[in-house]
């Protein structure tokens, strides 16, 4: 334990200003999405486009792809959780999913995860020898599933947010990114108050009003 936190110490010394901003930004955009505040979108926005930049420069591909993936989402989420009725009551509300939408995500998921997984090995044989192609392909197919639900106000992201961050936070510790993979040890607690906050509102947005 004392080794680890002497680690996290050094690491943290070491923490660029990029990175310290990527991780704050990256940390109040989930704080907003556990609210349902159209903010985790713009600010969200501040730390993809960031860690594009860091994960490449880390040999992390299949994470810059998901960055760079959530920067596209974000701006589609954005404009779906922007859209509003007549009443000007948000047009989109939590749900969650049926059969079909649990077999349309875990396809979804196993389609990314064998395009990245190919894609890492390739990078890894000819370009890249310190990618990890298994861990990089998990934690990112998982998060494209995430962030494609989460754009559509499924509770379901939440257990494929929880996936991801903890996935990710041995890939960033191995790459040297200490402070980073703290922020998915906090990320995995928010996603889980996330997940049992939108249960509850998915609950309650089916009660007569």
């Amino acid at each position: 334990m004392e080794t680890i936190w002497e680690q996290f110490l050094t690491g943290l010394m070491q923490t660029s200003a990029l990175e310290f901003i990527a991780v704050i930004t990256g940390i109040a955009s989930v704080f907003y999405s556990r609210n349902e505040n159209i903010l985790l979108y713009p600010i969200g926005l501040i730390s993809t486009t960031i860690f594009i930049y860091l994960s490449v420069k880390g040999h992390l591909y299949g994470e810059a792809s998901v960055n760079l993936y959530y920067t596209i989402m974000s701006i589609y989420g954005w404009w779906l959780w922007a859209k509003k009725t007549p009443d000007h009551r948000p047009e989109l509300s939590i749900t969650r999913s049926n059969r079909r939408d649990w077999l349309n995500q875990i396809l979804f998921f196993l389609f990314f995860y064998a395009v990245l997984y190919v894609s890492l090995t390739w990078l890894k044989k000819e370009f890249a020898p310190e990618a990890i192609p298994w861990a990089d392909a998990f934690a990112s197919a998982s998060a494209y599933t995430g962030m494609w639900l989460m754009a559509r106000k499924k509770v379901e992201s939440w257990y494929w947010w929880i996936i991801t961050d903890i996935t990710s936070v041995p890939l960033y510790f191995s790459k040297g990114y200490v402070f980073t993979g703290f922020q998915f040890v906090i990320l995995t607690l928010m996603a889980i108050s996330g997940l049992q906050s939108w249960k509850r509102k998915s609950q309650s947005s089916k009660l007569p009003t």
